[in-house]
């Protein structure tokens, strides 16, 4: 009861849940335009053969991001699984880029090598109707509150530490989390102190004891083509000018073109867990610094994991007006890609120069991230 509020279904309760699901048409209109070849009345005869969340997840969710990434991507590319034990439970900490996509293509990685899925930290924001609560919360999500007083944050910041470090230590489960609140809208990609600060509540006197326990392992995910990099572009672009507020179901529309927009090639990487290098961090500092100092760890690792793309050379070169990594890309490919741009520049309340600086910002900062890290450990 304690953690009924933001945890995700259990396994004795799934099943229920789907039942109750499959009455709403609008879950049989998602299916039929996700997956045409199959329908509500073939996933209720499925379902009588699951006896767990992961079972469903296995089978059902496999085929919608089949169908997804057939659809929208050139393909994907996965790395890195053999640095995780089958037994032992992690706290995977991924940059974001998109809302739903990120941790899902972390579950399709372990749904190919029959691992065991992980539950995943998601912000309210993805519970905003019944439909959508019910969907997360039968796919391991945890509810991550946002908004209220200070005092509430606190509260649901404790809350939240205490269900995460509840899922590790006594149920043996990993959680999938972002470095940051909200998407990464620039392409620089940076784990909030306040994150760590956050998930090693309670721990002060201990910390990289317990970030050790955590068995904290970076998440580095790479697209082609952001598929929400317009709407990313637009929202820098328009905070410049005072606070941006989201309009009424702005958070739906990214979902939905996170997922059916193009994608180009994709690639995840778990890096390895930082067991090694927590010991390096200087036992003198103080636990603010030493937060920061395992900032620079997993970013590190995010960064030197990156799939970089001729877009993203391309769109350093625009932007740096030079031609310094010209060899990693063709002409065709460029005018391809500035194509592509001047198509995603346009809209009726950004200047047009704005929108593709912004643009160029998304593609081309990862270059320099991804480069510094590699000259760091050299």
């Amino acid at each position: 009861m304690e953690f009924d509020e933001i945890r995700p279904y259990t396994d004795d309760e799934f099943k229920e849940a789907y039942y109750h699901l499959m009455d709403d048409p609008r879950f049989g209109q998602a299916i039929k335009l996700c997956v045409p070849n199959y329908s509500v009345e073939a996933f209720r005869q499925d379902l009588e053969h699951f006896h767990t969340i992961e079972d469903a997840q296995v089978d059902f969710d496999k085929r919608f991001l089949d169908a997804f990434l057939s659809q929208t991507s050139k393909g994907i590319s996965l790395s890195g699984i053999e640095n995780l034990k089958e037994d032992e439970a992690y706290m995977f900490i991924g940059n974001h880029r998109d809302i739903t996509l990120d941790p899902a293509l972390l579950q399709y990685y372990f749904f190919i090598e029959h691992r065991k899925t992980s539950r995943i930290a998601m912000g309210d924001n993805l519970f905003t109707t019944p439909l959508l609560g019910e969907i997360a919360k039968l796919n391991k999500m945890i509810k991550v509150k946002r908004g209220g007083s200070m005092r509430d944050k606190l509260l649901n910041s404790k809350h939240l530490a205490a269900y995460i470090q509840y899922s590790l230590f006594e149920d043996k489960e990993s959680v999938w989390i972002a470095q940051r609140d909200g998407r990464t809208k620039d392409g620089n990609d940076h784990t909030k102190q306040g994150l760590l600060k956050m998930i090693t509540l309670g721990n002060d006197k201990q910390l990289v004891e317990a970030m050790r326990r955590m068995n904290i392992t970076p998440v580095s995910i790479s697209y082609e083509y952001e598929p929400c990099d317009k709407l990313k572009a637009r929202e820098l672009a328009l905070s410049e000018e005072g606070p941006y507020h989201k309009q009424p179901g702005e958070d739906f529309d990214s979902i939905k073109q996170g997922i059916f927009g193009q994608k180009g090639r994709i690639s995840l990487a778990i890096c390895k867990p930082l067991q090694e290098e927590l010991d390096t961090v200087p036992e003198h500092l103080n636990n603010n610094d030493k937060l920061y100092y395992v900032c620079q760890l997993i970013d590190n690792q995010i960064y030197k994991n990156y799939a970089l793309y001729p877009n993203n050379y391309i769109a350093h070169d625009i932007l740096h007006q030079n031609q310094a990594y010209s060899h990693f890309y063709t002409p065709e490919e460029k005018a391809k890609f500035e194509g592509y741009l001047k198509r995603q520049s346009q809209t009726p309340d950004v200047p047009e120069e704005k929108m593709l600086e912004n643009l160029l910002k998304i593609y081309a900062t990862p270059v320099d991230n991804h480069y510094q890290a590699i000259s760091e450990q050299n």
